[in-house]
């Protein structure tokens, strides 16, 4: 029975079973795979512990099932199908990860994807299912070397660059994570993954809630988002918006649930990125940006920590996936036929590409909360939380955040690639596959923002909530409509940021030049030092031995010959001296 055994085995099953296969088979593979498993998911796996393994006087748990991981696991085989769908071109001649227009991947390269992205969400899997620290730090490691290769298959110097860092990044939360663990371990004597919290004050608990950040992109570690995701090829942003994020929303949710620092650390990135986002050209980049701002509200949601508010997090999780994905497959869609990503770059494209221009709308309308659509009940779950527990002033930032998605992601994005000044550029609609996974994913935004109440019976809290009442209707729609005319204010004033060609640098001139400068003036010193030791120890050794030479050279004193009666004069003294001592 396929539901005996943990959801990843099927994925890296099948990524071996993709690496010896090609042409139609593969595709075959690559879409049966995670049908396959979200069906026995669904139908054939009930909530409790599955599977447990004795090890080292530790009780380890891979298979663990309730109704936390099981929502992330219907989410990773919803994205898994999206994401293989959406990249099921690959091989046939299509461009993917173009650079400067010229394609630098091929047949053999798309199996690297195809595997590497199997093997990505199987490793998602196995973390949410994962029951012990043990397993969770395996898959974590896992995530980290198979996400790696999706940035390095766009095979430039920046991609290999890139990839190297941010495979350095997540390596640095492994270890974080791991010495958490076995620092909680030395405490409880148990290395089950449950409810850690804060209140204790224990140093395992601030390790791990560190090690689970820098997944999340906590401010100053979220850099090696809107570095990587951007130099990855259109097909692999998609599959690194979906897991490694979420997979740490998922080990918050249920590590950290009502961690106090969580409400404030989300609030400061739901606020912060919106800036940047709005400075920003590359048009992935600011996908990136505004990737951290709704995280920005699950972590705060987990901070809250009532039923409502954990409810709402878990929720806009699912959700941003869903339009998040559909954002980054439009403009991957616009990549791909154009080989250009930057706002200046593009425009006039709704002439060519009206499917595509259209899709793109619906996720920005998703990510923008409007009535209908996924955002609208799930990221309000949050809010209303917050103003249950009177977090007014994190109410006020979260609404301001909330009107800056509108501007960076909901208008922006589409704005830019197809409704701007005219490019000249007059490309096709993508590939039918690439289509038909922006449909469905236009089509599950507007299903959950329709039928919610489906969708909330899948949550893992026990709270009620109502999406569309009077005031929460009009209140959003009056934040829309004010965003939007503060928008077309700013565009017809030319108050709005003017197009530029710039590369704007955030918080990761931390380690891309602090680093650097740090490792330098470290091995300066180090090589001072060294050879201060060096040379301190050699003029050292040479008086020894210069001292040893004069005592036992040819003309030292040890080396002369000396007349026997001497000898037997000293061996006299000696024997006196001993027996005046002894007796």
């Amino acid at each position: 029975m396929l539901s005996s055994l943990p959801p990843f085995v099927l994925f890296f099953v099948g990524a071996l079973a993709v690496a010896v296969t090609r042409g139609t088979l593969r595709k075959a593979l690559v879409l049966a795979i995670p049908v396959i498993g979200g069906l026995n998911l669904w139908f054939g796996v009930e909530a409790g512990v599955h599977l447990q393994i004795e090890l080292l006087g530790y009780t380890l748990t891979p298979y663990r099932a309730d109704k936390l991981s099981l929502l992330f696991g219907y989410l990773f085989h919803v994205a898994a199908f999206l994401g293989f769908l959406y990249a099921l071109h690959l091989g046939d001649g299509t461009p993917d990860g173009a650079v400067d227009g010229v394609d630098h991947t091929g047949g053999d390269r798309a199996g690297l994807q195809h595997v590497s992205a199997m093997l990505y969400a199987g490793s998602a899997l196995g973390a949410v299912f994962a029951g012990d620290f043990i397993t969770l730090f395996v898959f974590w490691e896992l995530l980290a070397v198979t996400s790696a290769f999706l940035i390095w298959a766009r095979a430039s110097e920046r991609s290999y660059a890139t990839g190297f860092r941010y495979l350095i990044i997540h390596v640095v939360s492994g270890v974080l994570l791991l010495s958490g663990a076995l620092m909680l371990a030395h405490e409880t004597g148990s290395v089950a993954f449950e409810h850690i919290g804060l209140e204790s004050g224990s140093p395992a608990g601030w390790l791990l809630l560190i090690a689970f950040g820098i997944k999340a992109g906590f401010p100053l570690a979220h850099n090696w988002i809107t570095e990587a995701y951007p130099e990855s090829t259109p097909t692999g942003t998609v599959f690194l918006s979906a897991f490694t994020t979420k997979v740490a929303v998922y080990a918050l949710a249920r590590g950290f649930a009502g961690a106090e620092p969580l409400i404030y650390i989300g609030t400061a990135m739901t606020f912060f990125p919106i800036f940047y986002a709005v400075l920003e050209n590359d048009l992935r980049r600011v996908l990136g940006y505004s990737m951290i701002n709704q995280i920005g509200f699950m972590v705060a949601g987990i901070g809250i920590g009532t039923g409502l508010a954990v409810n709402g997090a878990v929720a806009h999780a699912f959700a941003d996936v869903i339009f998040k994905g559909l954002l980054f497959m439009s403009v991957g869609a616009v990549m791909t036929m154009t080989g250009r990503t930057k706002g200046t770059d593009l425009g006039g494209l709704y002439k060519t590409m009206p499917f595509t221009a259209t899709l793109c709308i619906v996720g920005a309308m998703a990510i923008s909360a409007f009535p209908l659509f996924s955002a609208f009940v799930t990221k309000s779950m949050i809010m209303v939380a917050a103003i249950e527990e009177h977090h007014y002033i994190v109410w006020a930032f979260m609404l301001f955040a909330s009107a800056g998605v509108l501007e960076h992601a909901g208008i922006k994005i589409p704005f830019f690639a197809f409704f701007a000044h005219d490019s000249g550029i007059r490309a096709k609609e993508p590939p039918k596959n690439m289509l038909a996974a922006m449909s469905i994913g236009a089509v599950l935004c507007v299903l959950i923002g329709v039928f919610p109440s489906q969708f909330y019976s899948l949550l893992p809290m026990d709270a009620e909530y109502h999406p569309y009442d009077t005031t929460h209707v009009l209140t959003q729609l009056q934040l829309l409509c004010f965003g939007a005319l503060g928008f077309i204010t700013l565009m017809k004033s030319g108050v709005y940021p003017d197009e530029k060609r710039a590369v704007h640098i955030d918080a990761e001139i931390l380690y891309r030049k602090l680093g650097p400068w740090i490792v330098r003036t470290t091995g300066s010193v180090v090589g001072r030092v060294d050879v201060y030791v060096r040379s301190s120890v050699m003029e050292l050794v040479k008086s020894l031995l210069a001292l040893t030479g004069r005592w036992h050279g040819s003309m030292g004193p040890l080396a002369r010959s000396w007349p026997s009666g001497s000898m037997v004069l000293w061996v006299a003294i000696l024997l006196a001296a001993y027996l005046l001592f002894y007796l």
